[in-house]
Formats: structure tokens, C-alpha cells, sequence
């Protein structure tokens, strides 16, 4: 494998119709559609960019929803890694709808996800580093560090929470045995 990518070798594009079993009580594309949607894309990306079988979602940084989308809106989805770690892969998504009657693109939302590549045995392995070339992936890239460092500290408080919560049932919660 090559030790440098580029973004672009790693990008995934898909575009889909907003079917109406695809929409919430407000008639616009359910959240979780698209991060279903924003998941596919991304682990694709992942496996393009390692060259693996398998890769694993590690976490979801964000997924700001910008405008929402309209059954008469298609759906694209662009994703491609933006920043790699010592062994994860930041995927940077974008969506954009497009209304199909007037041609009319909006940024509906935007997403950072992180996946780490697995070998056969399931460990996970070093990855490629990549070498942006736009505008778009060199501010992707040089502002990652610092979306990493938030990734770190936001693992930490989750292993610390999750020293602290219970697993008990809420309803034998009163004492009661039942």
C-alpha cells in the first residue's frame, strides 16, 4: 500500500430520490435516513482509502443538519477522508440537495465521522496518510488535528461516564425483586 493518498482517491458520491417512506411528519428527509445514508458513504470511503476489507465506525463527531430535504429533492452524498490519525480515518461527508423541478443546490448538511481499518484478525492497522490538494481538503486537513484532540477528550469523559452509569433495569430500580 502507498504510504501517501490523496483525498480524492477515497471519495464516494452517491445520489438518491427522496422516497416518501423516507420522510418524517414535517414531509423532509428523517435524520435518521441520511445517517444511515452519511454511514454507507463514509465506511466506503474508509475501505478506498485502507484498502481493507473491513472497516468500523469509531464515532460520529457531528452531523449538522444546514436545510432539510424535500421529497422533490435528490440527495447527494460526497464523502472522502479528510484527516488521518496513527491508526483511524477522519471522513469528512456533504450533502447536497438538489430540487428537481428548478435545479436549485443547497448544502443540507455536513458530517465528520472516524473509522479504523481492520486486518483479518481483526486489529486494527495503520493506515495511509494523504496529501490534500484543494482549497477544501487542505482546510479539512489542517483543522483535523484539532477535531482529533476534541475526538480524544470526548472518549475519555465517555469511558469515565460510563464507569458511573448503571446497567440495572429501570424497573427493579425500586428494591423490589421481581
Amino acid at each position: 500500500m502507498p504510504n501517501k493518498r490523496h483525498p480524492k482517491e477515497s471519495l464516494v458520491v452517491s445520489t438518491d430520490q427522496v422516497m416518501i417512506n423516507d420522510l418524517n411528519n414535517y414531509n423532509t428527509l428523517f435524520g435518521g435516513v441520511l445517517m444511515k445514508k452519511l454511514d454507507n458513504n463514509a465506511t466506503l470511503s474508509a475501505r478506498r482509502h485502507a484498502r481493507v476489507k473491513e472497516c468500523v465506525t469509531a464515532s460520529t463527531d457531528s452531523i449538522d443538519f444546514l436545510y432539510p430535504i424535500h421529497q422533490s429533492d435528490s440527495v447527494c452524498v460526497e464523502s472522502f477522508v479528510s484527516y488521518v490519525g496513527n491508526k483511524s480515518m477522519e471522513i469528512f461527508c456533504k450533502v447536497i440537495a438538489e430540487d428537481m423541478i428548478t435545479g436549485e443546490r443547497r448544502m443540507a448538511a455536513t458530517a465528520f465521522l472516524t473509522f479504523v481499518a481492520l486486518d483479518e484478525n481483526k486489529k486494527p492497522v495503520k493506515v495511509a496518510e494523504i496529501v490534500p490538494e484543494t482549497e477544501e481538503e487542505r482546510f479539512l486537513f489542517e483543522s483535523g488535528k484539532e477535531r482529533a484532540e476534541r475526538r480524544r477528550v470526548r472518549r475519555k469523559q465517555s469511558k469515565i461516564l460510563n464507569d458511573i452509569i448503571g446497567l440495572e433495569k429501570p424497573w427493579n430500580m425500586g428494591g423490589e425483586a421481581s
